[in-house]
């Protein structure tokens, strides 16, 4: 349950990110993790699961295809006002 907790909490921040039109490399940090918490949410379901870790995968290998250098996890900033 609380890895289900962390994908949603990613997707929250991710969409709050997008809103506020944040950097192209922020955005692909944040889906990385949340790839991560993905996989992590798949393997606590157990068996049942192999075709969304089979996704994730797919996912993962497209976005190494992007050539993009992995970055380390943002912390989630609030806009300075």
């Amino acid at each position: 349950m609380e890895e289900a907790r962390r994908v949603l909490e990613r997707l929250e921040r991710i969409e709050r990110l997008r809103q506020r039109a944040a950097p192209a490399a922020q955005l692909l940090a944040e889906l990385r993790a949340l790839l991560d918490e993905g996989k992590a949410w798949a393997a606590s379901e157990g068996p049942s699961a192999a075709a969304a870790e089979s996704s994730l995968t797919r996912l993962e290998d497209a976005l190494a295809a992007t050539g993009a250098s992995p970055t380390e996890e943002v912390t989630e900033q609030e806009p300075a006002i």
